[in-house]
């Protein structure tokens, strides 16, 4: 078999493996009842997957005030390293008095099964109205990423972490590809190029059509849908991955498309969202990353098109992943087909705009979304899954 080289490095040169050794889990193990015990939340636990696992490559761990501070105020790691996220492990002043720098903490899901340690360096503690104003560019409780904020403990746990195992993923085993293995998979491929494509919403026709659009300029595509923890009212991961996969079967080339899960969260954080999300793709081995209309936006606190503006803001070669930037996709009347205002000669009453947000609408009013909206394929699993009457239709 021919091998072919990366086709890029992960972010900071290296790939992070904190995932413990048969011979470190059973030392950890051994230590478990005598260690100070913390319980995560959904969230938490996620972020100590990615770390583990590499996809949050350079970290190793959850931020220590320095790297904090930074990313919150510059959007950089403490050496420079472009970042845009804050990763950090809080908890309440109850829990983190009794643990002293230089402890080992053991890290429980919200089952209370040992899932992780913690090798405490710093607790400090932070401002959250200055995060919330520089991360999600409000102050306001009804944004979700904000209420997480206010709701979260008032002290920062910081220092390198382990996963103690790394368990198949309850609902998607067959998805979960981690940054080595989809690495691997590009290599055996034998792809140079790779987009990323990232969404918590069902997939539809504008998603489809900027996609394709990408996949003309690229080896494959890495469709990457989150099923982290969500709002509420955001389509339940499960209705997701049954859409991606009828779309993955009738309408993509299958040799061209790998699809695979993110298990991280969602900030919602608008444009720092999407360099976070552009990072991890790196890590996951893509040369590109999909930005389109209000990426990981919530309400209307973004722009339409900041998500893509705030790439001019980084050096390109640090960040090491091409942006591609898509205008707002719509269903044109006129030529009867998916377009942009680049390419349609349609006037605004002739244009059916698409959107998750119409789409979750739609749904929750018990709405079918019409082929101009989604495939009908997608739109009868979308319909299944919601419990509305399915029309008939052609495919």
């Amino acid at each position: 078999m021919t091998h072919f080289p990366d086709p890029a490095p992960a972010h900071g040169g290296t790939l992070i493996n904190r995932i413990c050794t048969p011979e470190q889990r059973q030392e950890f193990l051994d230590k478990a009842d005598f260690l100070p015990r913390l319980r995560l939340d959904e969230r938490a636990v996620s972020d100590l997957e990615l770390i583990a696992i590499g996809g949050f490559s350079p970290l190793t761990g959850f931020m220590e005030q320095a790297d904090y501070q930074r990313v919150v105020d510059e959007m950089h790691l403490a050496n420079g390293l472009p970042w845009s996220i804050p990763i950090t492990l809080s908890v309440t002043e109850e829990e983190a008095t009794p643990l002293k720098e230089g402890m080992l903490v053991r890290l429980d899901d919200s089952l209370g099964r040992f899932v992780g340690v913690l090798q405490l360096t710093q607790k400090y503690t932070y401002d959250k109205v200055h995060e919330a104003l520089h991360v999600y560019r409000t102050n306001e409780e009804k944004h979700p990423g904000v209420k997480v904020v206010y709701r979260q403990g008032p002290v920062n746990l910081a220092g390198p972490v382990w996963l103690l195992q790394r368990d198949a993923h309850p609902r998607f085993p067959t998805y979960q590809i981690d940054p080595a293995e989809s690495r691997a998979l590009f290599r055996d491929k034998g792809w140079k190029t790779i987009v990323g494509f990232q969404t918590r919403n069902p997939i539809h026709r504008a998603h489809e059509y900027i996609i394709k659009c990408a996949m003309e300029v690229v080896d494959g595509l890495f469709l990457h849908p989150l099923v982290g923890a969500t709002k509420e009212d955001d389509i339940p991961a499960d209705v997701r991955m049954n859409c991606y996969e009828i779309m993955l079967e009738n309408y993509f080339p299958k040799d061209r498309v790998i699809l695979a899960i993110n298990p991280a969260a969602m900030r919602y954080a608008g444009p720092r969202e999407a360099i976070f999300h552009a990072l991890v793709r790196k890590n996951y081995g893509c040369t590109h990353f999909i930005v389109g209309r209000d990426h990981a936006g919530v309400g209307d606190y973004y722009g339409t098109y900041d998500a893509q503006y705030i790439f001019d803001e980084f050096d390109p070669l640090a960040l090491g992943i091409t942006p591609l930037k898509f205008e707002h996709a719509f269903y044109c009347t006129r030529t009867n087909q998916m377009a942009t205002t680049k390419t349609s000669p349609s006037t605004p009453e002739e244009r059916i705009h698409l959107s998750g947000t119409k789409v979750r609408e739609m749904l929750r009013n018990g709405q079918l979304p019409p082929p101009e909206f989604s495939r009908p394929l997608v739109a009868a699993e979308l319909a299944r899954a919601m419990q509305i009457p399915q029309p008939s239709f052609e495919i």
